[in-house]
């Protein structure tokens, strides 16, 4: 019996690969993304100090949209406007091992309209 590959394995195998050559600093922090079926998260993470300074979900309830890309894309502008309360303007970009299509493309493409730079 053929047994299809887990997906989110496959997934965490590609992101550990990607995490050995990036890295947040305090100049350059990590911006994040977790992707799940209903929601989308992002993290600006402070690596050298392990410390997360600025955080969105679709969960917040600031965040509306109809569609799950235009939630995604309010998260984006949501985690730069928090990003750049804390003085962070220069971001390293972390796609979590997701392809940069779709929601993950529309984070970042809001995140970077609202200041934040990768």
């Amino acid at each position: 019996m053929i047994t299809k590959p887990d997906k989110n394995k496959l997934r965490q195998k590609r992101h550990k690969r990607v995490r050995r050559n990036l890295s947040g600093t305090a100049e350059r922090p990590r911006l994040n993304v977790f992707r799940s079926n209903k929601n989308i998260y992002a993290q600006v993470i402070d690596d050298v100090e392990g410390v997360t300074l600025a955080s969105a979900s679709t969960l917040d309830t600031d965040v509306s949209g109809n569609s799950k890309v235009e939630k995604a894309a309010a998260v984006g502008e949501l985690v730069a406007k928090r990003a750049s309360e804390k003085n962070v303007t220069e971001v390293v970009f972390d796609r979590g091992g997701y392809q940069y299509h779709g929601r993950v493309k529309a984070l970042a493409d809001a995140a970077r309209e609202n200041g934040l730079t990768f």
